[in-house]
């Protein structure tokens, strides 16, 4: 009898503990799709007549996609406005590299929501919103990162990456590489509910894409213009198809994605978002809208967004109802029930009553795009461009028409919540930007220090104008210097590692490095100089830095006091014409 007991006992708490985990299991997971440089007209489901985004398009067809939703004009803010559903100013985000990057330390990320929630957290990708912890995705929520947190990569075969800190060399082609990772996620914490965040960096320059995508694409007859009017050199043309064929390569991926939920009987289980950054980086067709990327006129900011889930959200419905990449994170926390308070005010709204019900209430309201000094807005039905041009985006959805002075009170309203917007939001972002880079945060076992974010002086230069993936050469001057101002976060030794290239005659140069008092040298002892490469892989020039490997040097270990001070990379001695080539500094925590 008592063995009954027992057993009937032992039934009821697995039942119980099963029971529970079911529960758990069952709470949504969340895929977020988040492209780079890929305008609204870049998919065969939004008219675009010269590719075929079949895998992209059955996700609206089988899901909901918002008509006119709006997210920045460049990346880093975006990415700050998905991550926070705030304004990206109100989070220190004004530029896209040399720290301007980087999201305030005190915003609430959705990384953070969800992983308080329970889910299993990981982001494969461009980052783009700060490389040291406490900016690392490792410090702002994210169990596990692979990929880039600067603003673009220089190469995407087998590109140097970082994982969880850690320098490591990825596999084939990027777009491919971080969707295994996020495949390989999926089938590990497929009985735990997750967060996965997959922020590709394509069909961002450079123009690289693999052959099976290029091939389709080399020699095809474009059938659309852009709005700027049709392509007037070869190089033009190349860059469409690139883009394009890049499109594809993405579209391929999201297949792969899908497969694996199917696979792993996730489908009615996962929230699947897909959407853009910003506006196309060329001039092809976009549905004729005026901007492209960095614009913020309607072409520089309109994204595709597709939200699917099925059984649960509706089919094929599109939403004619304006709406913004802030408003995200609202959303997702009210689909998945959570409901934590925000540590700060979120700008965004929840979309759930526009996705579930059938005639929601639901005002109007004001979305704004800023970028660089220029604020344009929108309401449902007009857009206030940066130079106080009023359009009406219902019948002249293309603004070729400024209709100010015909429509005096709308053009007051929307100047009145402009100059609002300027006093009120814009004003949070400092003037001067005092933050430093931050050398051993606890957060990060590793601290990057790239080219990047150095200032130099004398006649070092950057291998390129874009600074997001150069290196510094033409160390000619022993007195030149590479600097960045930092804040050591807590006492410690750390082992310095200098990545270089240099000519067989600097064999024998003494270089320092130093902060505060704390000093050490470094001798070059091994010649490396490879090539630059990049070209033969591109399928148009590029504009940004060609790249090339770069050799590390384990120069010792360093002590470091807590405090703020300049950390700099100095000549002791220079044989032969030039120092060093310089690419990025690893300090890592012993």
């Amino acid at each position: 009898m008592k063995k009954i007991f027992l057993n009937s006992f032992s039934l009821i708490l697995l039942l119980l503990i099963w029971g529970c985990q079911f529960q758990k299991n069952h709470l949504p997971n969340i895929i977020l799709i988040l492209t780079d440089d890929q305008g609204w007209g870049d998919l065969s489901l939004n008219g675009n007549l010269d590719l075929s985004t079949p895998h992209i398009d059955k996700l609206a067809r089988t899901g909901t996609r918002f008509d006119r939703f709006f997210v920045s004009p460049v990346c880093s803010p975006t990415r700050a406005e998905i991550l926070t559903g705030r304004h990206h100013v109100r989070g220190g985000v004004y530029s896209t590299s040399k720290g301007g990057e980087r999201l305030d330390m005190d915003e609430e990320t959705i990384a953070e929501v969800f992983k308080s929630a329970g889910y299993q957290t990981a982001a494969y990708g461009k980052w783009h919103n700060g490389m040291q912890a406490p900016f690392h995705p490792n410090s702002r929520g994210f169990d596990d990162y692979y990929g880039f947190c600067s603003g673009h990569w220089g190469n995407y075969y087998n590109p140097l990456l970082e994982h969880n800190g850690n320098l490591v060399r990825g596999d084939g082609f990027i777009i491919d590489d971080l969707t295994q990772h996020g495949i390989d996620f999926i089938k590990k914490n497929y009985h735990k509910p997750f967060f996965l965040y997959l922020p590709f960096n394509t069909p961002h320059s450079p123009m690289q894409v693999p052959d099976r995508f290029w091939e389709k694409y080399k020699d095809k007859k474009l059938s659309q213009i852009g709005s700027g009017g049709r392509p007037n050199n070869q190089n033009q043309i190349d860059h469409t198809r690139a883009a394009l064929a890049m499109c594809e390569n993405i579209d391929w991926n999201v297949g792969r994605i899908m497969k694996q939920l199917k696979n792993s009987d996730l489908i009615e289980n996962t929230i699947v978002i897909y959407l853009s950054d910003n506006g196309p980086n060329g001039n092809r067709w976009n549905g004729e809208m005026k901007g492209r990327k960095g614009s913020t006129d309607e072409g520089g900011v309109r994204s595709p967004m597709i939200i699917n889930w099925p059984g649960k959200i509706p089919q094929g419905k599109v939403i004619k109802e304006i709406a913004s990449g802030i408003d995200l994170l609202p959303t997702l926390k009210s689909l998945t029930g959570i409901e934590s308070q925000p540590k700060k005010a979120l700008d965004g709204v929840s979309l759930q009553p526009l996705i579930l019900e059938e005639n929601p209430l639901w005002k109007d309201r004001y979305i704004y795009n800023y970028w660089r000094g220029k604020l344009s807005l929108r309401n449902q039905n007009y857009r206030l461009d940066h130079q106080g041009q009023l359009f009406d985006m219902v019948n002249d959805p293309n603004q070729t028409i400024n209709i100010g002075e015909s429509k005096p009170k709308v053009l007051a309203d929307l100047s009145k919540a402009k100059e609002k917007w300027l006093k009120e939001v814009l004003v949070e972002l400092p003037v001067n930007d005092n933050r430093p880079f931050y050398i051993g945060h606890p957060s990060l076992h590793t601290t990057q220090l790239p080219a990047r974010d150095a200032t130099a002086s004398g006649d070092i230069k950057r291998s390129n104008r874009f600074p997001n993936c150069t290196y510094f050469t033409n160390w000619i001057n022993l007195e030149d210097t590479i600097s960045w101002e930092a804040e050591v976060a807590k006492d410690g030794d750390f082992e310095i590692t200098v990545y270089y290239s240099c000519a067989e005659d600097a064999i024998g140069s003494l270089f320092e490095v130093s902060f505060g008092n704390a000093s050490i040298q470094g001798e070059i002892r091994e010649a490396h100089n490879p090539s630059e490469y990049g070209a033969s892989e591109d399928r148009v020039v590029r504009q940004e830095s060609y790249v090339k490997d770069f050799k590390s040097l384990k120069v010792g270990k360093l002590k470091l006091k807590k405090g703020k001070g300049t950390l700099q990379i100095k000549g002791i001695k220079k044989n032969g014409g030039a120092l060093m080539d310089f690419r990025l500094m690893l300090l890592k925590r012993v």
